[in-house]
């Protein structure tokens, strides 16, 4: 047999109506939290991250080309053959 106390009954409204009202305020907090966050991120002017993605494949593009440029000077900068073990002609030690 089950009776009902109303003294549980209001008990338990109170403690639902509380973890309600915990709730909504958790997800305000959150809410402003958030906010907050996005004006100081905005504030500080800071880089998007398809901005950053796009400077970086431009950054790696222009790296191969300088390295390529790099590799087809350097055959124009070969030393002149001569007889000393540097690469540079002989000269003549009395003159």
């Amino acid at each position: 047999m089950q009776t009902r106390n109303p003294l549980l009954d209001e008990f338990a409204k109170l403690t639902t109506g509380a973890m309600g009202l915990a709730q909504a305020a958790g997800e305000e907090a959150k809410t402003a939290w958030r906010a907050q966050a996005d004006r100081i991120a905005a504030e500080m002017d800071l880089v998007r991250r398809d901005e950053f993605d796009v400077l970086k494949d431009e950054i790696a593009a222009l790296r191969a080309e300088i390295a390529t440029l790099k590799a087809a000077e350097k055959p124009a900068n070969k030393p002149r053959k001569g007889t000393s073990t540097d690469g540079t002609p002989a000269t003549d030690a009395d003159s």
